[in-house]
């Protein structure tokens, strides 16, 4: 009966030209993502979960039209995270809290982390490793249960038995026991085709391998290759056959070149990358994730003692504070860039860091902006809706106190948050 009479006041408005109410957002300056400009006393009309159109000047509002004065900011599209553990964040108690902490405190956790980032203007995440949480938060989030970025998930990522992503890792010998590709774990191309399969059997977007050994694991090695190339190669088929792509944790380079020429799409840190591996990913056309944020924090908390079990801190030293140069390089090199923070390793809510970090190792500030936004929707499928403030696109909408052309620091402190029409967070 609801859906009905909704449809006949729709007819009744079209019938005696009765507009929809349209909010009109006032914008100072707005960052034209695709065409690298700072466009200045625009409105922006937003229907519904989408922009309508973009008006020179500031429009004057109906009758019924909302109006939001975003005169003296700068406004942008909603910004990209490509990589994320919204499940949890960093701290001292993190690996009891594997014993202590039941799925559904987990899941209030996401749900209070998903509003932090939110509020923080990204309207859009990757979440690169967690569990059934990121599936059933993301689809919350869809359905409009809890505020939140849109989330595409890889669920739990894949490793090797005692490589980055074994779930047992530090445990004594009785509970280790013995996971496989159910639980996320491969030792062979059989086990990497369950693996993907058994991923999207449970709900995941993407597929996450960890190529190599990782820094905050319990384990000694930070950097070796912990796949075959012939069990990367299936991993990266079984997906595709599945219709999804692979983002590939990264430190050492042997590591990361299987997995550039095995195919996957994106390689996250890429912390010890020289220049023949930046010319390896500039043939494939394989993006770099750099995480610089996470790597400076890893770097920082290592010196504190007993935030990090023992067998981390030599490798949160040695790696982390390696991620900005190795950056600085790549960017030089002509590698494709995407944005992404690895936030959960830091406080979520603290991503927009990684753009004054990307500035300082060389990057114009309008190109990290563009790797937040068009860069990072292209590589989600969803370049015709997201990450460009322009007609029929959806209207997730951010904005900052200054230019960040002229500050990229401004990016820290979003003061207005609009996701499909919805604000969120406005001054």
């Amino acid at each position: 009966m609801i859906k009905k009479n909704l449809l006949v006041i729709t007819l009744l408005c079209i019938c005696f030209g009765v507009k929809a109410q349209e909010t009109l957002l006032q914008c100072g300056k707005i960052i034209d993502t695709k065409n690298g400009k700072v466009l200045t006393n625009k409105t922006i009309v937003v229907s519904g979960k989408k922009i309508l159109r973009v008006e020179d000047g500031f429009s004057s509002p109906g009758q019924s039209d909302k109006v939001i004065d975003l005169k003296t900011k700068t406004v942008l599209p909603g910004l990209i995270d490509m990589h994320v553990h919204i499940e949890g964040e960093t701290n001292p108690n993190r690996y009891l809290e594997r014993f202590t902490l039941n799925d559904a405190d987990v899941a209030f956790n996401a749900a209070n982390f998903a509003k932090r980032t939110l509020m923080a203007g990204f309207t859009t995440v990757r979440d690169l490793g967690g569990s059934g949480v990121n599936v059933a938060l993301r689809n919350a989030i869809a359905k409009g249960k809890v505020p939140g970025p849109r989330i595409f998930t890889a669920e739990k990522a894949l490793g090797t038995t005692g490589g980055h992503a074994d779930p047992s890792n530090g445990r004594k010998k009785e509970l280790m026991g013995d996971p496989g590709p159910k639980e996320g774990v491969v030792n062979s191309a059989d086990d990497a085709y369950k693996a993907v399969r058994q991923r999207y059997k449970n709900g995941a977007d993407w597929i996450k391998i960890t190529a190599t050994g990782g820094v905050l694991s319990v384990a000694k090695n930070g950097q070796n290759p912990q796949f075959t190339q012939e069990e990367v190669n299936a991993v990266v088929t079984a997906a595709k056959d599945y219709g999804m792509k692979v983002a590939a944790h990264a430190h050492g380079i042997e590591g990361m070149q299987r997995a550039i020429r095995a195919g996957v799409t994106t390689i996250e840190h890429g912390s010890l990358m020289d220049k023949e591996t930046a010319a390896l990913m500039k043939q494939y056309g394989t993006y770099l994730v750099p995480t610089i944020t996470a790597g400076k924090y890893v770097a920082e908390k290592a010196k504190v003692k007993g935030f990090y079990p023992a067998i981390i801190v030599p490798k949160a030293l040695e790696i982390g504070s390696k991620i900005q140069g190795m950056y600085a390089m790549a960017y030089k090199e002509g590698v494709n860039i995407a944005f992404g923070t690895d936030a959960g390793v830091f406080p979520h809510g603290e991503n927009g860091k990684e753009f004054g970090y990307m500035v300082e190792a060389g990057m114009p500030p309008m190109e990290t902006l563009q790797s937040a936004t068009i860069t990072n929707a292209k590589l989600l499928e969803m370049e015709n809706e997201l990450g460009q403030l322009t007609s029929g696109f959806l209207a997730d909408i951010v904005a900052v106190d200054e230019d960040p052309t002229q500050n990229i620091h401004t990016m820290e402190n979003v003061i207005f948050v609009m996701k499909e029409g919805v604000v969120y967070k406005q001054p």
